[in-house]
């Protein structure tokens, strides 16, 4: 099993999301954190969606990303959903935002 430590709360496992940065002890992608903030939601706000996590985790996500953008912007292309398959209310959900 490869585990890496990125950063304090960072860290890679090829078992869990194929080795995608994930919060320790979680298998939490920092790219999921990721993506509630491009939302629009707070950092303060994000463990009000994932409460297993820890405002000071969801901090050390986003400086890693704001470290590796690159790489945490290519698994959000690799997940992102098609917009054909997109259901109309989402889509407008997401318009209104």
């Amino acid at each position: 099993m490869f585990a890496e430590t990125s950063s304090r709360y960072v860290t890679r496992n090829s078992k869990i999301l194929s080795g995608e940065p994930i919060i320790t002890g979680t298998r939490t992608s920092v790219r999921a954190i990721v993506g509630l903030w491009r939302l629009g939601t707070m950092p303060e706000e994000i463990p009000n969606h994932l409460p297993h996590l820890t405002l000071a985790q969801v901090f050390d996500a986003l400086s890693f990303y704001l470290d590796h953008q690159a790489l945490i912007n290519k698994y959000i292309e690799q997940n992102r959903v098609p917009d054909e398959l997109v259901h109309p209310s989402v889509k407008a959900a997401l318009n209104k935002l």
